[in-house]
């Protein structure tokens, strides 16, 4: 079965002014449809290597599938964790799990901030829940990892891609990040921690 590009649930202008329209277009009509579409590819190309008995081909294309899927699978959560009703500060189990584990929600955002600003390159700042130690953490990932692949469950996560803000912060990461905290959508990342937890 196909892997699909899946729709917003908002305008491309409802995140306005923290993101601006144009970005949101092009960054999912364009670059998340782009890694649905290569994904699909290296899905089949990988049925038929297997078919074939062609070990070599199999293995390398687990690169574009672990590229690809990641792509799909953080944009589709980022697409979520963000509303036009966003913002403001987290309430009930999501506001004393980051307090647990930060101190306060102003710690939490100050290390996030400040560790998703500096990721050289590409990549993600998240917001995780931890199975073992049954409690949040942050990370961040490269290119388009994600924190599945060392046990962690993601719970919210920040592209800073400069696909994500280029065209209204320029080379003001920071500054986007800043915006950003207006439009997470934490009742959503309250019922990612839920399904976590579960």
């Amino acid at each position: 079965m196909a892997y699909a590009l899946p729709d917003l649930p908002y305008d491309y202008s409802a995140l306005e002014p923290h993101i601006d329209a144009q970005t949101m277009e092009i960054h999912h009509s364009r670059h998340h449809a782009a890694y649905v579409a290569k994904l699909n590819e290296a899905e089949d190309a990988l049925k038929g290597a297997i078919e074939s008995g062609d070990a070599a081909a199999a293995v390398k294309l687990t690169g574009a599938i672990n590229f690809n899927g990641g792509g799909h699978v953080n944009h589709s959560m980022f697409w979520q964790t963000m509303s036009p009703d966003g913002g403001g500060v987290p309430t009930g189990e999501i506001a004393a799990a980051i307090d647990d584990a930060f101190g306060s929600f102003d710690s939490f955002k100050g290390a996030f901030a400040g560790q998703t600003a500096v990721i050289q390159g590409s990549g993600w700042g998240w917001l995780c829940y931890c199975p073992v130690a049954k409690r949040v953490t942050f990370t961040t990932t490269a290119n388009q990892d994600n924190p599945v692949k060392t046990g962690l469950k993601p719970l919210l996560g920040l592209d800073v891609w400069e696909h994500a803000y280029y065209l209204n912060y320029q080379n003001k990461r920071p500054a986007y990040i800043e915006a950003w905290w207006n439009v997470v959508n934490w009742d959503q990342v309250a019922k990612n921690l839920q399904a976590a937890r579960a």
